[in-house]
């Protein structure tokens, strides 16, 4: 999962630059979505439940055997509505599930898809199952907590008739309020219910899966997001489902190791994929956001290098005010005010921390 900090820092980010159901391609999916990548491979773009819980992309392989799903979202009735997709697509089994990376938004639904397919293999890499192994005590209070607190929050909201700036609330927000109250309601049963479900089979480098006349390559191509990240490679179709190595618009930065996640992005480039599937956000049609996003890592590592070599007592607060993003900021964001809140957030912020840090062990 992304886990409790960085959801409560999503949550932040959210209410203060005022998203809505306008909201577009950035931090949340306003709608669920379903495209058609080519035939038998389909892509399953999540409503985000509220502000501060996001789902991953789910991406649906068909072969002529069985099937290959990539991430299973972040709910089990997510997970569960996808599964009844996927019966609509075809009547073969679901034979693997494979988890990009242990973050929960991309490993939920678990359960649902082991409950519908006993016979599934759950694909991870080692370090994967080790990190979900490890936060998953906390899982259900944490899913509760984050919950309840949110409910009570919008209780407050509804009883009081006014927003968190202490103005009235419109009829429009009204309604919005009461749907998310509505959806965080949901949320504490499906967390009361909730079970871990972990991968059952292991990789750390590679793994050639044949789905029959579908070829699917699971991919280690080094550390980026977190230590475990794989990816699914269709050479035949040249299409990539990156997991959080890519996020578009904005990259999920919480976690991560600055100076391997670029060397992992120039693998992922020296694949040549002609489309990729992000762990959030729309599909991509071609590699120049993956440049921009080694580009952009590229420069904040070298940067934040010099400036601690140059005085190895800076602090990261003063280190943070002396770099300069304006330039990939207005790339990435493209003026969108929501999509430049996460960029300060995830980039400017996190990012920056993780490369300091990175660069204070050297």
């Amino acid at each position: 999962m992304i886990r409790l900090r960085q959801i409560l820092g999503l949550a932040a980010v959210a209410s203060s630059i005022g998203v809505t159901a306008s909201f577009a391609d950035s931090v949340f999916s306003p709608e669920r979505q379903i495209f058609t990548l080519t035939d038998g491979v389909y892509v399953i773009r999540h409503k985000d439940p509220f502000p501060g819980w996001v789902h991953g992309n789910t991406t649906v392989i068909v072969g002529e055997r069985q099937v290959l799903v990539v991430d299973s979202c972040q709910t089990l009735s997510a997970a569960q509505e996808d599964i009844q997709q996927i019966r609509k697509w075809t009547n073969k089994p679901v034979g693997f599930l494979l988890n990009t990376h242990w973050h929960r938004d991309h490993n939920g639904g678990n359960k649902a898809y082991l409950d519908a397919f006993p016979a599934i293999a759950i694909v991870a890499h080692s370090e994967t199952r080790a990190m979900a192994d490890r936060t998953s005590p906390n899982l259900r209070a944490d899913m509760l907590k984050q919950a309840k607190d949110l409910q009570t929050q919008l209780r407050k909201r509804l009883e009081s008739g006014k927003g968190p700036d202490g103005n009235p609330l419109t009829d429009q927000k009204k309604a919005e309020v009461s749907e998310r109250f509505a959806e965080a309601t949901a949320l504490i049963e499906q967390a009361e219910n909730f079970i871990y479900q972990p991968p059952t089979l292991q990789v750390d480098d590679e793994l050639t899966i044949d789905l029959g006349k579908r070829v699917v390559r699971v991919l280690h191509l080094g550390r980026g997001n977190t230590g475990g990240d794989i990816v699914a490679f269709l050479p035949q179709e040249n299409i990539l489902v990156s997991g959080d190595l890519v996020v578009h618009p904005v990259p999920y930065a919480f976690d991560g190791y600055p100076s391997e996640w670029i060397k992992t992005l120039d693998r992922v480039l020296q694949l040549e994929p002609q489309t990729i599937v992000p762990g959030h956000g729309e599909i991509l049609h071609d590699t120049s956001y993956v440049k921009l996003l080694a580009q952009m890592m590229r420069l904040i590592v070298s940067q934040v290098d010099a400036k601690v070599r140059a005085n190895s007592e800076i602090s990261l607060a003063d280190l943070q005010k002396s770099l300069d993003l304006k330039a990939f900021r207005e790339q990435i964001c493209g003026g969108d005010k929501n999509a430049c809140g996460f960029f300060d957030y995830s980039i400017a912020d996190k990012f920056v921390e993780l490369a300091y840090h990175e660069a204070k062990a050297r």
